[in-house]
């Protein structure tokens, strides 16, 4: 099948962690913080959260720890509506991530706890599982590629993924944090894209992949020229420039009182993939994806902040419209 009638299907299998999120009360610091809020995070899983949120299904495959952080993972996929028949609890040491983030924008806040994650466990045998022609597209996000065994289980994944006839969609997600070396994830993520059919990044990790920011436009129009069918160039305020087909789209975003950073992404491929699923025109369906980010930087969260579509309607009609794109 091509790229767009795998997308159509609405039917993805995503690749990659689920953890807890704990976040304050809007405007309040951590170290101020009496309580927090948990809720589902990781970007695979906020992502399949998003395409769920928006109409579509999604499946996830990642490993979780057995433990109550564990279940609480669980639990919050079943509440999301995400299928995880294709998720496995590990024993031992290792330990659901945890995201511990301020809900503000000015001197905001996010730790990360990511020592010795339970979904880096993932394996081949984990990946190998699925019957991958159950579904359009494999989603998933840089993060899984940044340790052993997980990194091999996604290259597999895949493998199997493109026997299948699925198109790829690779979200860059660069987290210095996760990595042993800036080197090795340049050149892990780089035969990453390489790889993939549809590739979302900011321009930072463009330019990361190709050695420097300044190189990071020529990097997404390359992959678009040779090996991927559409490229997405983030550029945060700026908007984004999308390459398919030897066109360039560049569109502007959809500015609101932000009241924290986090989940932008995330929201943004859900709402592109659905948008695309639910036949929008590539322009639209990015300014859809736009205004979806747009929706959960507005609000707590990021799973419980993914819009569902009579947010995403009512948002657009209410919304005085995008930004000009930037044509530098």
């Amino acid at each position: 099948m091509t790229v767009l009638e795998g997308i159509k299907r609405n039917d993805f299998v995503v690749i990659g962690r689920v953890g807890m999120d704990l976040f304050t009360d809007p405007g309040v610091t951590t170290e101020d913080s009496t309580q927090f809020t948990a809720d589902m995070g990781g970007s695979s899983a906020n992502i399949a959260a998003g395409i769920v949120k928006l109409g579509g299904r999604a499946a996830l495959v990642t490993t979780v720890s057995d433990d109550a952080i564990g279940s609480f993972c669980l639990s919050k996929l079943d509440h999301y509506g995400i299928d995880r028949r294709h998720v496995r609890c590990v024993g031992g040491e290792v330990r659901n991530s945890l995201a511990i983030y301020e809900s503000r924008t000015e001197g905001h806040r996010n730790v990360i706890y990511r020592n010795n994650a339970a979904d880096f466990e993932m394996t081949t045998e984990d990946v190998a599982a699925l019957d991958y022609t159950r579904f359009g597209a494999l989603v998933t996000a840089g993060t899984v590629f940044a340790a052993e065994p997980s990194r091999s289980a996604s290259f597999h994944a895949f493998d199997l993924a493109r026997a299948a006839g699925l198109p790829i969609i690779f979200d860059v997600d660069y987290r210095p944090y996760s990595w042993p070396s800036a080197q090795v994830a340049s050149d892990v993520l780089s035969r990453a894209a390489d790889l993939s059919d549809v590739i979302v990044g900011n321009d930072d990790e463009f330019g990361f992949m190709a050695g420097s920011k300044d190189k990071g436009l020529a990097k997404a129009r390359d992959l678009a020229a040779t090996t991927a069918s559409i490229v997405v160039y983030k550029m945060g305020e700026h908007g984004a420039i999308t390459f398919t087909d030897g066109k360039e789209y560049r569109t502007g975003i959809y500015p609101v009182t932000a009241l924290k950073p986090t989940g932008a992404g995330d929201s943004f491929m859900a709402g592109f993939l659905t948008s695309l699923a639910d036949g929008h025109d590539m322009q639209t369906a990015i300014l859809r994806g736009s205004a979806c980010a747009a929706i959960v930087v507005a609000k707590p969260g990021c799973a419980p902040a993914m819009p569902y579509p009579a947010d995403l309607t009512s948002f657009l009609a209410e919304h005085p419209g995008p930004t000009a794109p930037n044509e530098g």
